[in-house]
């Protein structure tokens, strides 16, 4: 069997914060299913992660005789497989700048490149356009594309949409698991597929738009307007409205509110009634949170809403800004709008901030997690420890 690692640069895993803080790239969800299970069941293999010292342990990397290294950061394509299938022992796969996008390698040069980025001399150079990850909001913006290639690759023989729903457009561009239920809502696929996976519930009074697809457990409330390009991960539970939101999973907005163009990691919660902006009463380009620059950074996007790591949330009636950035484990509340960006482990409102306490939010991640029967084990324990030294310097009130 093929063994497959998926490896970034340091650079490339501070751009992509605050989700990279606690996986690494490949494990990110875009369309239906992670980076990683793309190439594993487009490329026959196993998958394994080369990632940052802190997450070896609940993400290690299995180095072989024979492996294929793949930078994570690029999305798979017909011609980017079959120009990676082409390669030979020894040999890597380059872009038009001369970056590695695949290298095919023995155990001991796979340690060598990744440990020093050795590239290997015999190189093959990819002219064809790559996809690729570049920054968190890539996160909903490359969802449509995603969708629509995941797709065409998962869907199976589903059920029949039952009587007590509409459907607007190509039944073909529908798939429902067998043991999904979908009953009294409004689904249309003229506009993209929709694919509603094992266990999801579409509740009473919903209205699709595709591309869309529901995870494993994944639940639309009663009444939930949603607009493609979306994505819920595994066990997400959404309401009220939203609109080309990627959810990696496990993560709760079951309320009224309004969520566009966002991205929300794992074991977030939204409180009731809230709402991020995602236009800027001027129409103008938006500016997004650079770990990397540590600082606000100007982008060509117009349309940018929340981007939230993992056990972050919000209290009811939160009102966030444009292109708001929160980091992993912070827990925001107040009737004002907050500041743009929000580090991690931080507790409060506008201009009223403290540290949250180390020992609470683990405490609170493990009891929502139990509501889930995924326990809190001592890999999550070690991840909320670094996390909180290592984003120590973004909490200047300390």
């Amino acid at each position: 069997m093929l063994n497959i690692i998926l490896f970034s640069t340091e650079a490339s895993r501070i751009r992509l914060r605050p989700f990279s803080y606690s996986r690494p790239i490949g494990a990110f969800r875009l369309g239906i299913d992670s980076l990683a299970e793309k190439w594993q069941d487009l490329l026959g293999g196993k998958v394994s992660h080369s990632t940052v010292s802190y997450l070896a342990q609940k993400y290690p990397c299995q180095i072989e005789e024979e492996n294929l290294l793949i930078r994570a950061t690029v999305l798979p394509s017909p011609d980017l497989i079959a120009a990676i299938e082409q390669l030979q022992s020894g040999e890597s796969l380059v872009d038009v700048q001369g970056q590695s996008i695949a290298l095919r390698l023995n155990n001991l040069a796979a340690q060598h490149y990744l440990a020093e980025s050795l590239s290997p001399s015999i190189q093959q150079q990819y002219q064809a356009k790559l996809v690729e990850l570049k920054g968190p909001w890539d996160l909903f913006q490359l969802n449509d594309y995603q969708l629509r290639q995941d797709f065409e690759r998962l869907k199976g023989e589903g059920k029949k949409l039952s009587v007590s729903n509409r459907l607007i457009g190509p039944e073909d561009q529908l798939y429902i698991h067998p043991t999904a239920y979908v009953e009294g809502s409004i689904l249309n696929t003229q506009t993209g597929p929709i694919y509603i996976g094992p266990d999801a519930q579409v509740l009473e009074g919903c209205m699709l738009r595709g591309p869309i697809a529901l995870n494993e457990g994944a639940t639309l409330k009663m009444g939930a307007k949603v607009y493609g390009a979306t994505t819920l991960g595994p066990h997400a539970k959404m309401g009220g409205e939203i609109s080309n939101v990627n959810v990696f999973g496990y993560s709760n907005k079951g309320h009224d509110g309004f969520l566009g163009n966002a991205v929300l990691g794992e074991w977030c919660n939204l409180g009731a009634d809230t709402n991020s902006s995602n236009l800027k009463n001027n129409y103008g380009k938006v500016k997004v949170w650079n770990y990397a620059q540590e600082q606000f950074e100007q982008t060509p996007l117009q349309f940018c809403g929340l981007l939230m790591g993992d056990h972050s949330k919000t209290a009811i009636n939160s009102m966030l800004n444009t292109a708001s950035t929160v980091g992993f484990s912070a827990n925001l509340y107040g009737a004002d709008f907050p500041e743009k960006f929000i580090p991690s482990f931080a507790w409060g409102s506008k201009g009223n901030w403290q540290t949250y306490s180390l020992d609470k939010a683990m405490q609170t991640a493990e009891r929502m997690m139990q509501r889930r029967n995924i326990p809190f084990n001592e890999n999550e324990r070690r991840l909320f420890e670094q996390l909180f030294s290592r984003t120590q310097s973004y909490r200047k009130w300390e």
